[in-house]
């Protein structure tokens, strides 16, 4: 299917690996000019060279954190006005919420919320004034089905997504979109690093732990990063243009409920 968004430009957060690469590989192959971030230099310039490689697009590589204002200054200094713009940060490790510091706790609000938020004022009225913008936020299945353990994340994200369902819908008429991108259990760093958390914490071995994780889920598998890329480029699409506000939950089944 042709996406219809070859030509357009998108800035991707957090997308030197995991998730965040895999929907900038997507867009890139729908014909976007993406700009891909990463904190290390050295491996949002190795993401670049693969992802020209790959997809033949234009790609531009940022090392900054989005977190902080320089670094989402560099994010727009090398796009400023993006058509799609993908909000994806790492979320706070595996942690006791008693053991939370007042620090921690602001740090993981910023990272996980106000980050976005800040980014979605920044590039929202170029959107408005051109009749298109995709914006997506890959928030976290916890959202939904909080784990223990991931508190703040879940918190955090929990409070993105209320504070910008309205937005979404005072900006809808301008074919402007805002979604959440829920991911399950994905074959990620991060899923490995929370397994081996919980193998640690339950006195298991990792494979032990990570079978019980695999268990859990109907489809009986974790994600595949590229089809959470793929789910991602269409939601950024021409015709995806009607879907706004919405929650998308990508967990192979994992979420018991109906709605």
């Amino acid at each position: 299917m042709d996406l219809g968004i070859a030509g357009r430009k998108a800035i991707v957060c957090a997308s030197s690996r995991g998730l965040g690469r895999a929907c900038a590989e997507a867009l890139a192959a729908a014909g976007c000019e993406v700009v891909i971030n990463g904190r290390s230099r050295e491996a949002v310039e190795a993401a670049v060279a693969k992802l020209r490689q790959s997809t033949g697009a234009k790609v531009t590589g940022v090392a900054a954190d989005v977190g902080n204002p320089d670094g989402q200054k560099a994010l727009l200094a090398a796009c400023p006005e993006p058509d799609i713009l993908i909000n994806n940060n790492s979320g706070p490790p595996f942690r006791d919420f008693r053991e939370l510091s007042r620090e921690q706790m602001l740090d993981g609000v910023v990272a996980n919320m106000v980050a976005a938020i800040e980014l979605t004022q920044k590039v929202i009225d170029p959107m408005i004034r051109a009749k298109f913008g995709r914006i997506v936020n890959i928030t976290s299945g916890t959202v939904k089905m909080p784990l223990v353990g991931l508190d703040l994340s879940s918190g955090a994200r929990a409070g993105l997504t209320a504070f910008l369902a309205g937005v979404a819908r005072s900006v809808a008429a301008s074919n402007v979109t805002i979604n959440f991108m829920l991911p399950g259990a994905f074959d990620t760093d991060r899923l490995r690093s929370n397994i081996e958390a919980n193998a640690k914490k339950q006195g298991v071995s990792y494979d032990a732990a990570a079978t019980l994780r695999i268990n859990s889920i109907p489809a009986k598998r974790f994600g595949e990063t590229a089809e959470f890329g793929a789910a991602c480029a269409f939601l950024c699409s021409a015709h995806a243009g009607f879907i706004t506000g919405q929650n998308i939950l990508i967990d192979g089944g994992a979420y018991p409920g109906t709605f």
